[in-house]
């Protein structure tokens, strides 16, 4: 299998344009600020399914002969990949079967279908829905679609990367999260013929770091749960680990707090929508902000497919680190006005209650005392610490 190049990427653009949204790039000052780089973000969460994978997977279908067309694709994938393939193949008339692991959300199973697909679960790993797809590949005659080795679809991914250096021509880093390696892989061979001595890094979550145990000669060893589902691939594909190779400069590997701790910082900061996987790219930045300070960094923010519990979830548990809300236990006298004394303690001190519990009956060792649990909302964690300090002047206060 021959390396692709920058011709391969441009060709890729050429046959993709129209059918791809070409996203826009825009500097962020609030994740500027927050790293000390100068940073600018890729959209592609912006793209029509939600996610970069649309570009690979529109250049792969572009490129089947008529004989293809008409025996149809197949793939498989657990998200952004199905998507991409069945909404592709639907604009140009083309049957697609997509394989998806039973355990795939129901939303992904329909949007995925909702573009005409046909959706077969099977398995309860991504392996063994692989098989599935291509046992089907090979009993139906049509055509795999890989979501990430094979060289079509790592030249329409690196489409981003050509458009964020015609964007942002002065751009001296590119980070690029990696699950398979097709977008770092294409984006790796467009920005480097593009802009030589630009350095591409990779970015890996903690539990599913097989670039960087390859690139250490280690042999790979990932799984566990991850919020950066999207990146979670057991192994670097061939085609692209031989490209990564030759052009990517370093690939870092970042905790799951700082995947959780990005997803907030673009949402609230810059206003966007990030997956753990689109978020990747800027966790890097603030899990090793001395690697990228006061360098020019583009970002691709490659998808934006998050589950609305979990975001919920993900900006609460980012409020609770930052110190704007707070749980707290207090064992307090059980008297009349206590419970007004508390409330105007805290109001008074700026802060605004959430959720108040209080247990009388079996909670205290005392049947003259009664602990309460008070969660509240606070401008920083300051001010959290100096509502705690105003209600310690007369209670026993305890952190939850």
């Amino acid at each position: 299998m021959s390396m692709i190049g920058l011709a391969d990427v441009r060709a890729a653009a050429a046959r993709i344009h129209g059918k791809v949204l070409r996203t826009p790039t825009l500097p962020s000052d609030s994740i500027s600020r927050a790293t000390g780089a100068q940073v600018w973000l890729k959209l592609d969460n912006l793209q029509a399914t939600g996610a970069f994978k649309e570009r690979g997977a529109a250049n792969r279908l572009a490129l089947l002969t008529e004989a293809e067309r008409r025996a149809g694709v197949v793939a498989m994938s657990a998200g952004n990949h199905a998507q991409a393939v069945a909404r592709h193949a639907s604009l140009l008339g083309i049957s697609a079967v997509i394989v998806m692991p039973k355990f795939t959300p129901l939303t992904k199973v329909s949007r995925t279908a909702g573009w005409g697909a046909r959706v077969v679960l099977h398995g309860e790993m991504l392996a063994e829905a692989a098989e599935h797809a291509q046992m089907i590949a090979q009993t139906e005659g049509r055509v795999f679609v890989h979501p990430y080795d094979d060289p079509a679809v790592m030249a329409g991914q690196g489409t981003a990367a050509l458009e964020m250096l015609e964007d942002v021509p002065e751009l001296d880093t590119l980070v690029i999260p990696v699950g398979g390696g097709g977008l770092i892989a294409g984006c790796a061979v467009a920005a480097t013929a593009l802009k030589p001595g630009v350095e591409v890094i990779g970015v890996e979550v903690a539990a599913y770091a097989a670039l960087a145990q390859r690139l250490a000669g280690q042999p790979v060893s990932v799984g566990g749960a991850t919020i950066a589902e999207g990146i979670a691939v057991r192994d670097i594909g061939v085609a692209p680990l031989a490209v990564i190779r030759a052009h990517v400069a370093d690939v870092v590997v970042v905790p799951e707090r700082a995947v959780e701790e990005a997803i907030a910082l673009l949402a609230e900061g810059s206003k966007l929508v990030a997956e753990g996987a689109g978020a990747a790219g800027v966790a890097a930045l603030l899990a090793f902000p001395e690697r990228f300070a006061g360098r020019k960094v583009g970002i691709p923010i490659c998808g934006g497919n998050i589950d609305a519990r979990i975001l919920a979830n993900v900006l609460l548990r980012n409020l609770l680190r930052d110190g704007r809300l707070q749980r707290l236990l207090l064992a307090i006298p059980d008297r009349p006005g206590v419970l007004a004394d508390i409330a105007g303690k805290i109001g008074n001190a700026g802060g605004n209650i959430i959720e108040v519990s209080h247990h009388r009956m079996f909670a205290s060792p005392s049947v003259q005392t009664a602990e309460l649990e008070v969660m509240f909302e606070a401008r920083d964690a300051e001010h959290s610490a100096a509502i705690v300090r105003a209600l310690e002047v007369s209670y026993t206060v305890r952190t939850v």
